[in-house]
């Protein structure tokens, strides 16, 4: 099963962020996201590219209603022709496989 078609597992404080070796497996299930390091806090970003403005907002703004429906929410910054989207675990600061999972339907929009 892709990971766009998997549901968001249930995820508290007191849940483990993933491994290194379960970030790298990972990775290799998305196209062209990245790891970066804010902090202490590990994150997967990636940029979109666009026509213009407008069609990086609505990129944006379907983002934002997917983050809503899972009530999971990533970091999302537009400019003009770009949307950049990044995903962690606030209550764990770290990675979680949701974050995988958002990542994979962003790819989808």
């Amino acid at each position: 099963m892709s990971l766009a078609n998997r549901t968001l597992s249930r995820c508290d404080s007191s849940a483990s962020p993933l491994s290194v070796e379960e970030i790298t497996l990972l990775l290799n299930d998305i196209d062209h996201w990245n790891l970066a390091t804010e902090g202490s806090t590990t994150r997967i970003t990636k940029e979109y590219k666009f026509k213009n403005y407008l069609l990086a907002q609505e990129f944006a703004n379907k983002v934002a209603d997917l983050a809503e429906l899972e009530n999971h929410h990533p970091r999302v910054c537009i400019e003009w022709g770009k949307a950049k989207v990044c995903w962690w675990t606030h209550s764990i600061n770290g990675l979680f496989i949701n974050d995988f999972i958002m990542a994979a339907r962003c790819d989808e929009i």
